[in-house]
C-alpha cells in the first residue's frame, strides 16, 4: 500500500493537470476577443479572463482538497496551518494575452511543508502540458525533459523579464546589457513560468529575473530541477521563493550567470 502522502500527491497531480487544462481551455476560448482590461499598476494588467480562470481553478482545488491552503495571483489566499499549499497563477503573461501575443500559460504548483512537490504549466495555444513531480522527473506531453548541454555564455540562449515598476528598471537594464554582450542571444517575452519550462526543455539555457512572486516561479522551478537543471536566488542560495528572485540554468552556466548578476547588482 502506498504511503498516505504519496496517495495525496497522486490525486493532487491528477487534479492539477485537469484544472490547468480547463483553465487553459477557458483562456483559449476568450483569446482574441475584446476584453475588459484593468491596471493593477502603471504597466501591470489584469483581465476578466485572469479572474475567471482563477475562480475556476480555486473552486475545483478547494472542492477536491478542502483542507489545503491556496495562494493565487488575483487575490485568493486561503491560509491556515495545513501541510499543503497550492500556488496558482491563472494567467502568466497577461499583457501578452491582452494583446494577442501567444506567450502565456496557466501555472499550478503544490507545496508540502514549504517545499514544492509538484508543478503543472499549461500553454493552451500550443497545447503544451509541462508536468513535474519531485523525484519523478519533468515531462512535456508525456516526453521526458532534459536541460541543454550548452557550456559557455557565448553559446547561451537566455531569457529574462523586467519588473512592473519602472523605478526598478536600472538594474535589469544593466543585466540585459551585460548578458547581451556575452551571450548568443537574450529574450524578454513576459511569461516567467513558461520561460522556466523552456529552460527545463532545453529551449533556453538559462533564465533570471527579480522581483517575482511565488506563483511566477513555483511550478517552473521544480520543472528545471527535475530536468537536471539548477535554480537559486541571485546569491546562489535556495530561498528564491521568499527572496522573490530566481536564476535557473542548465547547471553548466549557473556560476557564470551568477557572476554577471553580481557584477551588475545595485550597490
Amino acid at each position: 500500500m502506498l504511503p498516505t502522502n504519496e496517495i495525496v500527491l497522486d490525486r493532487a497531480l491528477e487534479v492539477a493537470i485537469d484544472v490547468a487544462r480547463q483553465a487553459g481551455a477557458l483562456l483559449r476560448e476568450r483569446w482574441g476577443r475584446v476584453l475588459r482590461v484593468e491596471h493593477k499598476g502603471e504597466i501591470n494588467l489584469v483581465t476578466e479572463a485572469d479572474r475567471e480562470a482563477e475562480r475556476l481553478i480555486v473552486e475545483r482545488l478547494r472542492a477536491a482538497f478542502p483542507h489545503h491552503r491556496v495562494l493565487a495571483e488575483e487575490g485568493t489566499n486561503h491560509d491556515g496551518e495545513a501541510e499543503y499549499r497550492w500556488i496558482v497563477d491563472p494567467l502568466d503573461g497577461t499583457t501578452n494575452y491582452a494583446r494577442g501575443y501567444p506567450m502565456f500559460c496557466v501555472s499550478v504548483a503544490l507545496e508540502r511543508a514549504g517545499r514544492v512537490v509538484l508543478g503543472v504549466v499549461y500553454q493552451p495555444i500550443l497545447d503544451e502540458l509541462f508536468v513535474a513531480r519531485r523525484g519523478g522527473g519533468a515531462w512535456l506531453n508525456g516526453d521526458r525533459l532534459r536541460v541543454s548541454t550548452t557550456s559557455g555564455l557565448e553559446k547561451a540562449f537566455l531569457a529574462t523579464g523586467f519588473p512592473y515598476d519602472r523605478a526598478l528598471f536600472d538594474e535589469p537594464l544593466r543585466q540585459w546589457s551585460a548578458f547581451s554582450y556575452r551571450a548568443l542571444a537574450v529574450r524578454r517575452d513576459g511569461a516567467a513560468a513558461l520561460n522556466l519550462c523552456y529552460v527545463a526543455a532545453g529551449r533556453f539555457d538559462g533564465f533570471w529575473e527579480r522581483p517575482l512572486q511565488p506563483w511566477d516561479m513555483a511550478a517552473g522551478s521544480l520543472m528545471v530541477e527535475e530536468a537536471g537543471g539548477q535554480v537559486s536566488d541571485f546569491r546562489a542560495a535556495g530561498d528564491f521563493l521568499r527572496r522573490r528572485e530566481i536564476v535557473a540554468s542548465n547547471r553548466r552556466l549557473h556560476s557564470a550567470m551568477l557572476a554577471v548578476l553580481a557584477e551588475t547588482a545595485t550597490s
